[in-house]
């Protein structure tokens, strides 16, 4: 008796614990403010599957931030792209983007939709800055003492490892440090304007414990050593019931295209449409 007791309050207590942990980490960790931030993915549905969370947190009116996405391939492997872009705009609207207009998507045969294509840092880095940087365009040959400038305060992307090892993911990351160092390049003295946020790759285990990896990240970020201030780090973005909903949503409301029976696995067990962590990376 006693022991079907237990079991039957455990899935209780857990979605009490997540909640509360949720309901902790609103309150307690930083976020961004009043910043023009950039969501860099590389296709259509990148938005809804890693990163909701962030977008559900940062598009809150309250904080005042300007958030677009840009995605640097319309996912044309299986000849959807048309599809997917339209599927990409109304995503990005359930997850709380203000207009359709804040979602570009780029048409170039340098980034092709590919599980075993690199895509050139060099070439992703000059896509950003003609967008975000165009005075780069000038590329300086001699040290100056002006200030960099960029139309954007942040960027947001994937890490390293791209969350799924896809080789796409992974060249954002290397692109978009390039764009960065580009900034400041022969600019001594000067700190980066644009701020560059990476979403953090897990284990398999994580990767696929759903809400119990709430209680997780927020365990290891509030023992990582923690930047306050204009520049916080890392960001921990935690999502509730109706958030999770609104995620998975934009996936089988939006990205109708891609719902594969696999897919349904990610969003009924992925961490990453119930919690983000964005770490900022140290460019110089």
């Amino acid at each position: 008796m006693m022991l079907w007791v237990t079991l039957s309050t455990l899935p209780i207590l857990l979605v009490v614990v997540w909640l509360y942990t949720v309901a902790t980490v609103k309150g307690r960790f930083p976020t961004l403010k009043n910043r023009r931030i950039c969501l860099l993915i590389a296709h259509p549905d990148d938005e809804a599957m890693f990163f909701a969370p962030a977008l559900l947190a940062l598009t809150d009116p309250a904080l005042g931030n300007h958030l677009k996405i840009l995605c640097l391939s319309s996912g044309d492997a299986d000849g959807l792209g048309e599809t997917r872009k339209k599927e990409l705009v109304k995503s990005g609207m359930l997850l709380g983007l203000r207009n359709e207009d804040d979602v570009f998507v780029v048409e170039n045969p340098d980034f092709q939709d590919s599980m075993t294509a690199t895509w050139s840092k060099e070439k992703i880095a000059s896509l950003l800055s003609s967008a975000f940087a165009p005075h780069l365009a000038n590329t300086l040959t001699s040290k100056s003492a002006d200030a960099p400038t960029a139309t954007i305060d942040v960027l947001i992307t994937f890490d390293r490892s791209g969350v799924s090892a896809h080789p796409n993911h992974i060249s954002l990351y290397h692109g978009a440090r390039h764009f960065i160092a580009s900034l400041i390049k022969n600019r001594p003295g000067w700190d980066s304007p644009v701020d560059l946020y990476t979403l953090s790759t897990v284990n398999v285990v994580r990767k696929y414990a759903s809400i119990l990896d709430t209680i997780t990240s927020m365990m290891i970020a509030a023992f990582t050593k923690r930047s306050v201030g204009a520049h916080p780090s890392p960001l921990l973005f935690m999502s509730g019931v109706g958030e999770i909903r609104t995620a998975q949503r934009a996936m089988t409301d939006a990205h109708i295209s891609q719902m594969k029976w696999f897919r349904w696995g990610w969003i009924g067990l992925s961490r990453y449409m119930a919690v983000n962590d964005l770490n900022l990376e140290k460019i110089s």
